[in-house]
């Protein structure tokens, strides 16, 4: 962390008080018994495609529930929880699932894709959702998680490319201390080959599914299992700058995939199977730890975006909910990242290559595979270095941060952050994927179906224990009227039939700045 002292102490109050954080979540809807909800999604919630704080993610049955911008990580965990006492309060006897990965699921295509209207931009939504489907499977969709979105004032594009490549390299921290996924209901790799180990078969009557599992894993959302792909395998995007990012993006956006050629555009009766056949069919389907970002405006491609208006904050793509929180993570987990970004923020930030890109997608998989094997090694700077020598380096170094953060803002919030982290590294006991596989064989005859069911009804009873006061009640059913609302206004407005709005949203002069 080269000549970080200097940069640290350049971080004044004024700007540490302009630091702003946001949360996405992602949850499967389920039925009691811990099966995927097939009703839709809840008219109370409003409408999908335009509330602003209440959607889908990939399926009909996964919620997406969205803060708004916090200057405090204390602020942001009570919206995160108003949001979720809102939504339950219309779930009836479905929870909300506490896991990343999910719960029991139907067969692949009957998995139902989110909906969002009759508009171009709704219906282009669903077809995204179904070209993913068909090259991924559905299964790897309904996985869910935390994006954690993170500004500082002053920070130039460079600057937040510099934080994105040290992110990249560091990101095993995050996975080792916070995963929460080391198990998994067998019904998601159904049919599929999957390297993991079988528990004990459950009491029998006890659960529809078998349990599978790694014994050192951190986070099988983030391995092989996950959000991976052979295709996206092929592209090693650079994030050196915004240019040569951008120009990978593009490059993957307009380039033929000749396995997305084969599923064609419509199918034989005339329906969508995808959006396009390039490698990616929009921006968002590139998978990544982190990704730069910039505020669209409607009907703006974000590639232009980006490269017209600049970075303006980052989205941290590599949060487990953990299973013990009620909404999934909390302030402590917040301010965490807060100390982790600034660290890489700070950190001198070398280019870099193609072999690092490969070594740092090796790294991820060992850590999330086997992150708690005692000597696993990664791969720095072309050496073997063992992951807790490297992990305890990048805590010692968060310590400066943490207290100067408190020197500035006030209160002990970050060191008590940091400490927490420290503890459960020294304790690997205590790390949530340990704790995950030590409750399941407890008190679950290691079914992760039962465990996460009671964790998602434990959450629930929680958030119904404390729920929403009249006025907040009535501030969100508004809200859902509104959206309702807009979204009849966007269906009128369209004047295009759908096949003129895909070709135009989709036209390479809509990527340029």
């Amino acid at each position: 962390m080269n000549n970080w002292p200097q940069r640290l102490e350049a971080l004044d109050r004024e700007r540490l008080q302009g630091m702003r954080r946001g949360v996405e979540k992602e949850s499967l809807r389920t039925a009691p018994e811990g099966s995927l909800a097939a009703t839709p999604h809840p008219l109370g919630l409003g409408s999908a495609l335009t509330h602003p704080n209440v959607t889908t993610d990939f399926s009909e049955s996964q919620l997406e529930l969205i803060t708004g911008v916090h200057a405090s990580a204390e602020a942001c965990e009570a919206e995160l929880t108003e949001i979720h006492q809102a939504v339950d309060a219309l779930l009836g006897e479905e929870t909300m699932w506490a896991s990343s990965m999910p719960c029991f699921l139907p067969t692949d295509e009957t998995i139902p894709i989110g909906r969002y209207g009759y508009s171009n931009i709704g219906r282009a939504k669903s077809v995204y959702r179904m070209g993913l489907g068909h090259r991924y499977g559905r299964r790897m969709q309904t996985i869910s998680g935390i994006h954690y979105n993170w500004s500082l004032p002053g920070i130039t594009s460079e600057q937040y490319f510099d934080l994105i490549r040290n992110f990249r390299r560091h990101s095993f921290l995050l996975l080792l201390l916070f995963g929460a996924s080391p198990a998994l209901c067998s019904s998601f790799v159904e049919g599929r080959d999957h390297g993991l180990q079988p528990f004990p078969t459950p009491v029998q009557g006890k659960a529809p599914c078998g349990t599978l599992h790694l014994p050192f894993a951190t986070s099988l959302r983030m391995g092989r299992l996950g959000y991976q792909s052979d295709a996206q395998s092929s592209l090693a995007v650079s994030y050196n700058s915004l240019e040569g990012y951008a120009a990978s993006l593009q490059d993957a956006l307009l380039r033929p995939y000749p396995a997305y050629e084969a599923i064609g555009i419509m199918n034989p009766g005339g329906e969508y199977n995808q959006l396009s056949t390039s490698l990616l069919q929009i921006e968002n389907e590139f998978y990544g730890t982190i990704r730069p970002k910039r505020v669209i405006r409607s009907g703006e491609r974000p590639l232009h975006a980006l490269r017209e208006r600049g970075v303006e904050y980052v989205e941290v793509r590599c949060m487990d909910l953990d299973p013990f929180e009620p909404v999934g993570i909390n302030a402590s987990t917040m301010r965490f990242i807060d100390l982790f970004l600034l660290h890489c923020l700070l950190s001198d930030s070398p280019p870099d290559t193609p072999a690092e890109i490969a070594a740092l997608a090796r790294n991820q998989q060992l850590t999330a595979s086997r992150g708690r094997e005692p000597g696993l090694q990664l791969e720095r700077n072309g050496q073997a270095v063992p992951l807790r020598d490297w992990a305890a380096e990048l805590l010692e170094e968060l310590g400066p941060i943490s207290a100067h953060l408190d020197r500035q803002l006030g209160g002990e919030a970050y060191a008590q952050a940091l400490a927490q982290a420290r503890e459960r590294f020294a304790h690997p006991e205590q790390l949530p994927s340990a704790r995950v596989l030590e409750a399941m064989a407890r008190e679950y005859d290691h079914s992760h179906l039962r465990f996460i069911a009671h964790c998602s009804q434990q959450a629930r009873a929680h958030l119904r224990a404390q729920p929403l006061s009249a006025e907040r009640q009535a501030a969100f059913a508004e809200a859902a009227r509104q959206s309702l609302a807009e979204q009849a206004e966007v269906e009128a407005a369209d004047t295009l039939s759908f096949e003129e709005f895909r070709q135009q949203y989709l036209a390479p002069s809509q990527l340029q700045a």
